[in-house]
């Protein structure tokens, strides 16, 4: 009887088995808790920023829009593991972002 298990070839030139097919390379565990404190910083530096609202109103917008922006990168990049996925896998998974910065300007826009 054959196995079922399919055969993969290394970038080396060898073959390997299905299971070791897509851990090729390994890689350093991120610091979870490194992130998790940088996403806490984060959301209490949102919740400052609306707290003592001293600026102009677009400048509250731009600040927190980019901050909601870091803390998915974040969490896409270490708990998602894109980081450590093929160049591929990032792209397909920021195809949407495009679409995303338009419908935030047409809301902006529509609210000034």
């Amino acid at each position: 009887m054959e196995s079922t298990e399919t055969a993969h070839e290394h970038p080396g030139g060898q073959a390997m088995a299905g299971d070791e097919a897509g851990h090729e390379e390994s890689h350093a565990h991120p610091r979870y808790m490194l992130v998790w404190l940088w996403l806490a910083l984060l959301t209490v530096a949102e919740v400052a920023i609306v707290w003592f609202a001293f600026l102009p109103r677009v400048w509250i917008v731009v600040m927190l829009l980019f901050m909601a922006v870091w803390k998915a990168l974040l969490v896409a990049l270490y708990f998602m593991h894109l980081r450590f996925e093929p160049r591929r896998v990032a792209l397909l998974a920021a195809s949407p972002l495009p679409l995303a910065v338009l419908l935030i300007l047409a809301v902006m826009m529509e609210y000034r």
